[in-house]
């Protein structure tokens, strides 16, 4: 079985409070980016009595136990026999990014095995077994736009359409490491809140969306500042960094045309 786990945005990202557990609650919207795909392939393995996890595609540092795929594999295998599998993960969303791409390989390898063993398990029970693995995992179980809070798994549904609108990522070579990030900022609550200016026009959304990890990544790579000027100066309705970053994303109304001359790694696509 083949699967094509997809990257995400952030719409917004309000980092509020640090909690008595040293993790932080945020408010962000999670969107998720159709066409822009890793690959999962999983097949039983009849030659051997153990997994193989192969990858190609964007180089992955985790050791083969460490990998998302692999500890959601694990995961399944605490309630329920799965055979000896072949895995093979082809890599294009890149980590490092803010674009979700190691929690969206665990979310649909849950999908995946959930479907191809016919194990029954409803999305809440899935959600719940992502949660375990990433803050981010359980919202790719569903795939569609949520509001979420608390440490990015308390979701809620939210009603924004995007419709038609074409969105550029501009992806530098820049790794963001996301506690590094946290423990770089300054938790506080927002003037409003997301759902109050996400119901707003588009218009309105350069001066009230904001992104908390912007501000300490601008500073540190102010190259990130310049990708988000480029997003403006080339029609985007609305540029930012997604999540802890470091991927640049610019929203528009027709198919954008800004030029890069190769020095990011960029992808173009309409939202659905």
């Amino acid at each position: 079985m083949v699967v094509f786990p997809n990257a995400k945005i952030n719409l917004g990202l309000h980092v509020t409070e640090k909690r008595a557990d040293g993790f932080h609650n945020i408010e962000t919207v999670f969107v998720p980016i159709p066409g822009f795909n890793d690959v999962l392939e999983v097949l039983t393995n009849n030659e051997s009595e153990k997994d193989i996890l192969s990858t190609s595609g964007i180089p992955t540092d985790a050791a083969t136990d460490d990998n998302l795929v692999m500890k959601a594999l694990k995961l399944i295998r605490e309630d329920f026999v799965i055979p000896p599998l072949k895995i093979h993960l082809h890599k294009n969303i890149p980590s490092g990014a803010g674009l979700g791409g190691g929690s969206s390989d665990a979310a649909f390898m849950l999908r995946l095995l959930n479907d191809q063993f016919h194990l029954k398990l409803r999305s809440d029970q899935l959600e719940t077994k992502a949660a375990t693995l990433g803050a981010d995992c359980a919202f790719f179980v569903r795939n569609h736009p949520v509001f979420a809070e608390g440490v990015g798994n308390d979701f809620s549904p939210i009603t924004i359409n995007l419709q038609g609108m074409w969105i550029m990522l501009v992806i530098p070579p820049i790794h963001l490491s996301t506690p590094a990030a946290y423990k770089n900022i300054t938790p506080r609550q927002p003037d409003k809140s997301l759902k109050e200016i996400l119901s707003g026009e588009t218009s309105t959304w350069t001066e009230n969306l904001i992104n908390d990890f912007e501000q300490n990544a601008f500073q540190t790579h102010p190259e990130l500042v310049e990708i988000k000027n480029r997003l403006y100066a080339g029609g985007a309705l609305y540029a930012a960094m997604s999540g802890s970053g470091s991927a640049m994303f610019g929203l528009f109304d027709t198919k954008p045309e800004v030029e890069w001359q190769q020095e990011y790694r960029t992808w173009t696509g309409k939202l659905q």
